[in-house]
């Protein structure tokens, strides 16, 4: 068993620096490219694309051109897995991804083994970067950070009755529905319902009656945009007209579709600023850029924060003239600075996660618009 062990290490460690001979520098996508959040995936491949075309067109990085290799992971813990093994053979220099906490937290093992630098756009669960892996890191904020923002919200819309709601199989919910919770007892804000749904299922009208009969002033949900929309959906046939509030997992274009404009209107939801919240000069650029390419501008933030985690990568190994994957993850860690990524300014602390959080509260209005109320950065009011 001991010369199984060592031997597989060998491999990963040669295959990690058979990539540096290649004529191409290869960065891989792990991405839901199928499934629920195939919308969000395919947007993420066509901003890194477009990218790595720009980049090639100027000469490439070091000398070699950008070569993207996308992998679908479904957003699933085992096609993750299954897309990360790919991946390493593959012989990738780095990887922007995943999704989903739970498939981003299935490859992280797989990638640190490796040698292979990680950046997830979309992955918020804290414990991820609590595992102190040196290769991984995160250009999307962490859900603690959120759930001071969520909590925040609850004061300021003087919110005092709560009734938390969470999806019971999703390691992201049930992180966030932890720190919300232990921060709103803290504020001493009344929580009147504690429970969780299973995701997928077609009828919460039971959960949604015993909570109204809690007489909540709002409800926070914490899980993704298909439970959610079903959530608001059966609420407005029950005719609750309670606040309901989602984490970012909620944020997504087909929440409209799904519940319908109706009973969408009024939801709001936390998120990273969408793209048409944009304030940097290279961000307002690239959305132009890409309304040229594609005929329309992104809707997804997960998308831009790919974007991000592409950029870091790259400039990275042209700062450093080097892809050693300890050489770019020490000066990740220590030093690296991008003052003009899509979403602001980028560098990370020890753990890989990004330092310069940005969350926005936002709410649907009766277009099936997401509307900016105000943004918060380091819990304060920004606008």
């Amino acid at each position: 068993m001991i010369r199984k062990i060592f031997c597989l290490s060998v491999v990963l460690v040669m295959i990690s620096f058979s990539c540096f001979a290649a004529d191409t520098i290869k960065i891989g996508l792990m991405g839901p490219l199928t499934g629920n959040w195939a919308n969000t995936g395919k947007e993420m491949k066509q901003v890194v694309d477009l990218l790595a075309e720009d980049y090639n067109s100027k000469g490439g990085v070091l000398g070699k051109q950008i070569k993207v290799i996308a992998v679908d992971d479904e957003g699933t813990p085992q096609g993750a897995m299954q897309a990360a093994q790919e991946l390493v053979r593959q012989t990738v220099t780095a990887v922007i991804g995943s999704v989903t906490s739970s498939a981003t937290g299935a490859s992280q093992d797989i990638f640190n083994m490796a040698r292979i630098i990680q950046i997830t756009n979309a992955s918020s669960a804290v414990g991820l970067s609590e595992k102190n892996f040196k290769y991984f890191f995160r250009t999307c904020p962490r859900d603690d950070e959120q759930s001071r923002v969520i909590v925040q919200t609850f004061q300021k819309m003087n919110l005092k009755k709560l009734a938390i709601l969470y999806d019971n199989t999703a390691t992201y919910a049930i992180g966030l529905t932890h720190d919300v919770r232990g921060l709103a007892q803290q504020q001493k804000i009344s929580i009147v319902f504690d429970g969780s749904l299973t995701a997928r299922q077609m009828d919460y009208s039971d959960i949604l009656k015993k909570i109204k009969a809690m007489n909540p002033d709002s409800v926070f949900f914490a899980g993704y945009y298909k439970e959610a929309a079903q959530l608001l959906r059966q609420k407005k046939e029950m005719g609750w007209n309670v606040v309901f509030i989602g984490g970012d997992g909620t944020n997504n274009p087909k929440l409209v579709s799904i519940a319908g404009e109706k009973a969408a209107e009024g939801f709001y939801f936390l998120s990273p600023p969408l793209p048409n919240e944009l304030t940097t000069i290279y961000g307002k650029k690239f959305l132009t850029e890409f309304k040229k390419k594609y005929g329309y501008f992104p809707q997804s933030i997960d998308s831009i924060l790919a974007g991000d985690a592409f950029r870091v990568i790259v400039n990275a190994i042209r700062e450093k003239e080097s892809r050693d994957p300890d050489v770019i993850a020490d000066y990740l860690h220590h030093g690296f600075m991008d003052t003009s990524g899509l979403t602001g300014y980028i560098n990370f602390d020890a753990k890989g996660d990004r330092l310069n959080d940005l969350y926005g509260v936002y709410r649907v209005d009766a277009q099936g618009r997401f509307v900016v109320q105000r943004m918060y950065q380091f819990g304060d009011i920004v606008k």
